[in-house]
């Protein structure tokens, strides 16, 4: 049977372009084009949707996210509590030790002890008939490792805030798709 590769969990700003839109969000996409195009973006990194994915097969964050999604989307009390659920399931769910390792070593390849932009980067910033921007959480003036881990786990955390479960859940949008990338 073929090894499986299991995609990249922490990639360079400067390695993304627009093609890296379900990998790295929109935020590190346009980043990445930006650098391409010369522009001046600070050094950085993307930890991608497949880190949060790892983290989201966690069972206790799985089975939040399933509650979450049987709750009608009128249900406004349910989703505040479905939500909560799923954003304190992440906030404690064990992080593989390839992607902390990975995310370490990005963060030590900016310098000695930088402050860092911690920003989410969304796969579905907008859409024809949605708009989801600034919905996600962004943690500023972060320092150190482990800092850095704490806000990449907030960042994915906001995807599930009250607000934008509120919004996505009349619209149709199943938590169980919804990913998120980060930005540092």
């Amino acid at each position: 049977m073929p090894e499986r590769t299991m995609p990249e969990t922490v990639v360079s700003l400067s390695d993304l372009g627009r093609d890296a839109l379900a990998l790295a969000g929109g935020k590190a996409a346009n980043l990445g084009e930006l650098l391409r195009a010369g522009m001046p973006v600070p050094p950085g990194f993307c930890v991608t949707t497949a880190a949060y994915r790892a983290v989201a097969r966690d069972p206790a964050v799985a089975a939040a996210i399933v509650r979450l999604a049987a709750v009608a989307a009128t249900d406004a009390a349910g989703l505040a509590a479905g939500a909560a659920a799923v954003r304190e399931a992440l906030l404690v769910a064990p992080v593989p030790e390839a992607i902390a390792a990975a995310c370490a070593a990005g963060y030590a390849g900016l310098g000695p002890q930088p402050r860092v932009a911690v920003r989410s980067s969304a796969t579905a910033e907008d859409l024809p008939d949605a708009s989801f921007a600034g919905q996600q959480d962004t943690i500023l003036g972060v320092r150190g490792e482990a800092a850095v881990l704490a806000a990449v786990r907030r960042c994915w955390a906001s995807l599930f805030t009250e607000r934008a479960v509120a919004y996505r859940a009349p619209r149709g949008i199943d938590p169980r798709a919804v990913e998120l990338a980060v930005v540092v």
